[in-house]
């Protein structure tokens, strides 16, 4: 007699939603309602599963949104590094920075969009928020090097500036469209346009 049981799929009971599933699920509900308003009944409802099986994936509500906001820094960091790991003048490495951050933005929309509504209310928002000045930090430093090496025109504080930048970034999540007819390279290109002026 032949045994069956090996084909029978892993977790069974739990179609379709790994964690990574489960994550973009939590996610779009928390951008939608709130973290705070978003329960795991909720989820569970969403998502056609009990609570028992989204705490397979997951130990906590916390630990997704830790997921969630890691996602979007990974990204935005990753972008910083790869700067700060190549030559050129510091304009041509800002230049590079925001152009990753554009990149991820829309290719991560919903988890920046998230990052964004952050307010510190928790353990999780609170490391988040760390990373997330940690970030803005390094960017003004960038665009104070920029300045004092002559390749970029800006007479602000370098702090003030790197905010400037980033709102016309960030303001991505309110309008951007992913399928829309403006591919992120394009848009990418237009905003360095807009935002890097070098001395005539």
């Amino acid at each position: 007699m032949t045994d069956t049981r090996t084909a029978e799929p892993l977790r069974r009971g739990r179609p379709g939603y790994d964690q990574r599933g489960i994550l973009e699920v939590a996610v779009a509900a928390f951008n939608e309602h709130g973290y705070d308003a978003t329960s795991i009944g909720m989820l569970a409802e969403r998502l056609g599963l009990s609570k028992s099986a989204i705490y397979h994936h997951v130990a906590s509500k916390d630990e997704l949104l830790a997921l969630a906001l890691d996602e979007a820094l990974d990204g935005l960091e990753g972008a910083l590094r790869s700067a700060e790991e190549t030559t050129g003048t510091a304009a041509e490495r800002l230049a590079q920075v925001l152009r990753g951050a554009v990149l991820v933005l829309t290719d991560r929309l919903p988890y920046v969009t998230l990052l964004l509504r952050v307010r510190g209310n928790t353990e999780v928002e609170r490391a988040a928020l760390q990373r997330r000045r940690a970030f803005d930090h390094a960017v003004a430093a960038l665009v104070a090097e920029a300045r004092d090496e002559g390749s970029l025109r800006v007479d602000a504080d370098p702090g003030v500036v790197a905010r400037l930048l980033f709102g016309m970034i960030n303001s991505l999540t309110e309008w951007y469209d992913p399928a829309g007819p403006v591919p992120p390279d394009e848009l990418a290109d237009t905003i360095l346009a807009l935002a890097l002026r070098t001395p005539a």
